[in-house]
């Protein structure tokens, strides 16, 4: 079966989302899988085999000087331009308060590169800066005007998981309102919601159903772990918006997909959620 796999990260030494033996150490307590560090060509081999498709995150990069965050967007690009077979496009997040103005120039320049797909992703919760707070508004206008989906990051994070004050994150600052907010704005605005927006699944249900402009993607989590709320909804009214992320490296495609088959969804549906949903939403935006 094809996948397409909308939300991983970089397993390489350049770009690993753990930076060090203490966070490292941590991807292997919370998420319970072993750190390995893949060369550029032993990933792109590694999404061959499973037969995938993936849209990648380097996100740790936002709280870099802009200049470094430049250089490693040159990089991820140019690994994108050599494994476009399976390196769908990039997902790209800033830190508004940190470089203002400079980091949606630095954003359009990215658009422009025309490398493949590449788009925002809000981590509201590690930046402090929700969603639906204005600094983002320049985010949104250019990624309106150029026709890109947008993602943003709700509920639990692993990030900070089980440390004292949790890294300084604020959960509420991942709550589906700040989606909500966004969608009521912007409603010519692709968002995209992504993870299971536990402890408010409900709400992020009851969203899903009154806003048209927004879908779902469920990187993170396995899914003999979500909520019979959201299990009911992935098989009748949103199986043709729900898509699949890995979360690669922190969780693996081998255990992932295996969990997903073992939930004993009709093949029809199945292929929907792993593959031809997202095959819709993003069609035709690979440049």
């Amino acid at each position: 079966m094809k996948i397409f796999d909308c939300h991983s990260h970089w397993a390489t030494e350049k770009g690993y989302i753990f930076r060090t033996d203490a966070e490292r150490a941590q991807q292997e307590k919370v998420w319970r899988t072993p750190f390995k560090v893949f060369t550029e060509d032993e990933q792109a081999d590694y999404f061959r085999r499973n037969n995938v498709r993936v849209i990648l995150d380097i996100s740790w990069i936002k709280a870099l000087p802009l200049d470094e965050m430049r250089a490693y967007h040159d990089y991820v690009f140019d690994e994108q331009r050599k494994h476009r077979d399976v390196i769908f496009g990039q997902w790209l997040q800033f830190d508004p308060r940190r470089h203002g103005a400079a980091a949606v120039q630095e954003f359009r320049r990215c658009l422009d590169k025309r490398a493949g797909f590449a788009g925002l992703n809000i981590n509201g919760q590690v930046t402090g800066v929700p969603a639906s707070d204005p600094a983002w508004d320049p985010f949104y206008q250019a990624s309106r005007e150029a026709g890109l989906p947008v993602m943003i990051l709700c509920g639990l994070t692993g990030i900070g998981q089980g440390l004292p004050g949790g890294l300084g994150i604020r959960l509420d600052d991942g709550h589906p309102r700040h989606v909500d907010d966004v969608a009521a704005r912007y409603p010519e605005l692709k968002i995209l919601a992504a993870r299971p927006a536990w402890p408010w699944q409900d709400e992020m249900i009851a969203i899903l159903r009154h806003k048209a402009n927004v879908s779902y993607e469920l990187h993170g989590w396995g899914p003999k772990q979500f909520t019979p709320a959201l299990k009911k909804e992935i098989r009748g009214r949103l199986q043709d918006r729900v898509m699949f992320g890995c979360d690669f490296p922190v969780l693996r495609y081998e255990k992932v997909l295996s969990d997903w088959k073992a939930e004993g969804y009709p093949p029809e549906m199945l292929a929907k959620i792993l593959h031809d949903n997202a095959e819709t939403y993003f069609g035709g935006l690979e440049k």
